[in-house]
């Protein structure tokens, strides 16, 4: 089992940042993929980013591009998402998830490749 706990959710005007963290606990290993996905009021969870937790290969959106940087600490088994520049249609819940037998394969956005979730960190963003 892992377990996955996002922080760093919040209130932020347009233009703002924040930096999520998600701290990963139980059965971690260096063949993991670790995502951010979000889901906004009334609309489907979507694909943020992710990173290999081994060699560090990163996917975007093109939505996020420019503006959300991915990052983990090994040390500390936490990956990081940096949001700057952020919009009103970024608001959303923000979920960690967990892909556990990636490798060092490109990070999947495919939701259902992900094999354990975290409960979710509300961001939203005022204009």
């Amino acid at each position: 089992q892992v377990q996955l706990i996002e922080s760093g959710g919040g209130l932020v005007q347009a233009g703002g940042s924040l930096r999520l963290s998600c701290a990963a606990s139980g059965r971690t290993t260096s063949r993991y993929c670790m995502g951010w996905f979000r889901q906004a009021p009334g609309k489907e969870r979507e694909f943020v980013a992710a990173i290999n937790w081994s060699v560090g290969r990163i996917n975007y959106a093109n939505s996020v591009k420019g503006r959300f940087t991915i990052s983990r600490d090994n040390a500390k088994n936490t990956v990081y998402l940096q949001m700057n520049s952020l919009k009103p249609e970024d608001t959303a819940v923000y979920y960690c998830a967990a892909d556990i037998d990636r490798g060092t394969y490109y990070p999947t956005s495919t939701e259902h490749e992900y094999d354990y979730w975290g409960q979710g960190t509300r961001v939203t963003v005022s204009s």
